[in-house]
């Protein structure tokens, strides 16, 4: 990320410089502001002075720290201290296994997820032994999904522009480009540099994907198709990869809840993770700040709304419907059938006021 007012790029040097974060409110800021107090361990950002305040307990990120000791810390500000009213965990797998060998790798990515199953068991078992579990709502979820790259599918800027014609900023899956001279030329050859790769001027990204208004969107924005990895020249860093087209279903993450205020046993197909947002301050009393997502949209998997399946009412009162159609179709249909019958020569006698002439004299 490279902000051009102020000539920084963002990296893991200077990712705890509030610069970088004092353009919006975390939940565990706006906690504060309600009187409440958020814990943290190794949730990115919990660290950082965001608007002069961290989370008011946390744990500096140290990936050596293991599982037990992050939950243990934030179990023990929950029960120690009643007015902690959120507080987030991270973990870093399944991520860096997928990174490391791609989720195709079956073997590794089972040791990985068995590892995570393992470790939701002992939140799970933690939390009971405090008299947490079924009083506090738990959310388990991921940011994104992941693919399988392959050193066979790289796009080669160099192959196609001059390094001297652009500064190239985060080089992944949704690569920026900011021109040194002419855009407009660089523009054209990097839209018909490669098959799997779409090139776009910012003004010209899609609107779904919401990317396009922030001053720190750079000019020219390339997205691989899936599986795919822009690199300038150079060997694949890594087998598994994110930050593709969202709509893609390989990029979709999971999500899981319990609680008191969650409905026992209700699915979604899908949803959006900005809706997590407005869900959470929802959860916990407070009001939103400007955010992109709906809880209208996720409202139903609360107890306390009331919610009916719209798709599925309607397909009742169609299926209804016919049915009723039906009987009363097959109702007219023996009708008639009785009346044929208990005449059978009906059609061959004559009326009374016929007055045909008769085929015989």
């Amino acid at each position: 990320m490279y902000d051009s007012e102020a000539n920084k790029t963002f990296s893991s040097q200077n990712s705890t410089d509030p610069f970088w974060w004092n353009e919006a409110t975390p939940i565990w800021v706006s906690v504060q502001d309600w009187n409440y107090k958020s814990a943290a361990a190794m949730w990115p950002g919990t660290d950082v002075m965001i608007q002069n305040r961290t989370s008011t307990y946390f744990l500096k990120y140290n990936s050596e720290v293991r599982f037990n000791e992050r939950l243990e810390n934030l179990t023990k500000w929950l029960t120690e201290d009643k007015l902690v009213k959120f507080a987030a965990l991270y973990w870093e797998e399944p991520d860096n296994t997928g990174h490391l060998y791609g989720p195709d790798n079956t073997t590794l990515m089972a040791i990985a997820l068995k590892e995570v199953d393992d470790h939701v068991g002992f939140l799970m078992d933690h939390l009971s032994q405090t008299g947490l579990w079924g009083k506090i709502n738990v959310i388990i979820t991921s940011d994104h999904g992941m693919v399988q790259c392959s050193k066979d599918r790289l796009i080669k800027l160099d192959d196609c522009i001059e390094r001297s014609s652009y500064l190239l900023v985060d080089p992944t899956p949704v690569a920026a480009i900011i021109p040194l001279n002419n855009s407009s030329d660089l523009y054209k050859n990097l839209s018909s540099c490669h098959a799997h790769m779409k090139a776009y001027m910012k003004a010209e990204i899609p609107e779904r994907l919401h990317y396009r208004n922030n001053k720190r969107i750079q000019p020219i924005i390339l997205i691989a198709d899936e599986g795919w990895t822009i690199v300038q020249q150079g060997n694949l860093t890594r087998l598994g990869d994110h930050g593709y087209d969202n709509s893609l279903q390989s990029m979709h993450a999971f999500l899981a809840a319990q609680g008191p205020a969650f409905r026992k046993g209700y699915r979604m197909k899908s949803i959006n993770s900005v809706d997590l947002y407005p869900l959470m301050c929802n959860l916990l009393g407070i009001s939103e700040m400007p955010n992109n997502g709906s809880f209208s949209n996720v409202r139903c998997v609360l107890l306390r709304e009331k919610c009916s399946d719209l798709a599925a009412i309607i397909g009742i009162v169609i299926g209804a419907f016919i049915v009723l159609t039906t009987i009363v179709l097959l109702i007219r249909l023996l009708k008639k059938r009785e009346h044929s019958t208990s005449r059978p020569f009906a059609r061959l006698e004559l009326e009374e006021e016929d007055d045909d002439d008769p085929l015989l004299e």
